[in-house]
């Protein structure tokens, strides 16, 4: 007997999330793992990665309907963060780390939940590719990486006013930082080459690779991911409260416009 119809609508989506976290660690970290065969490359990985991808977006929006997780409503909510993810994204990209982007995924993961964050960090990287011509090997990564953030944001505590807000920036600030590690670490293996204290040596031990990748870190991106963490934190504390606000009165009117039950006929 399969596993997945004897799971309830929520035990599906969240098996579904158990399998795209693990396959996205995977995809990761796989090279601390496993010696890489002669000419593999991001090159090579990349449409590989983006051939499990999409079908693991599909697998989860499914899921999240079959589970009533998504309404009508969300799924269009998804759509308008998602487009607008993606015509922010251009504007910030290449200005010292800034990017602004990983606020809408950052508050739509938190008002939404974390399947919908993961869809909409996933989706808004997708569409930003399409839209700036951005597609290639790097593009599966991004999508994993920026899909982690919102779904690590719609697992934060359940608080509200200033505790929440700080939650919000505290988890901004690793998030900037974590996504910077994640793609650094998908291509530093094939990047640099060897004979460098930085380089990666296939076969080597965990913690002396691990040691090189901090500091082939260190000293490529380290720049790069303390603005992304600075731009996050100004942003969610300033923008926070009332991009929220605005999140969870959409919440709210999806449930005051459903139809009214009609009054039971006089017997």
């Amino acid at each position: 007997m399969s596993v997945l119809p004897v799971l309830s609508g929520r035990g599906r989506r969240v098996a579904m999330l158990g399998v795209t976290l693990l396959a996205g660690l995977v995809a990761f970290t796989w090279p601390l793992f496993v010696v890489p065969a002669e000419g593999m490359d991001r090159t090579t990985l990349g449409p590989l990665l983006f051939g499990v991808m999409l079908p693991m977006v599909l697998a989860i929006t499914i899921a999240e309907f079959s589970a009533d997780g998504l309404s009508p409503r969300a799924l269009a909510m998804l759509g308008v963060l998602s487009a607008l993810g993606a015509l922010a994204r251009p504007l910030g990209a290449g200005t010292a780390g800034v990017e602004l982007v990983f606020v809408l995924i950052i508050l739509g993961g938190r008002v939404f939940g974390p399947a919908f964050g993961f869809l909409l960090g996933a989706i808004t990287m997708l569409a930003s590719a399409l839209i700036t011509g951005g597609v290639g090997p790097w593009l599966p990564y991004q999508m994993i990486a920026a899909g982690f953030i919102g779904l690590g944001a719609g697992l934060l505590p359940h608080l509200r006013g200033v505790a929440e807000i700080v939650w919000l920036c505290a988890f901004g600030l690793v998030a900037a930082f974590t996504y910077g590690w994640l793609m650094d670490l998908a291509f530093w293996p094939f990047t640099l080459g060897p004979g460098t204290a930085a380089s990666y040596v296939p076969g080597a031990p965990i913690l002396e690779n691990l040691h090189r990748f901090v500091v082939y870190n260190v000293a490529t991106s380290m720049g790069w991911n303390l603005g992304r963490a600075i731009s996050n934190v100004v942003a969610l504390a300033v923008l926070g409260p009332p991009l929220l606000r605005v999140l969870r009165r959409t919440t709210r009117v999806a449930v005051f416009d459903a139809p009214a039950p009609e009054p039971a006929s006089p017997r």
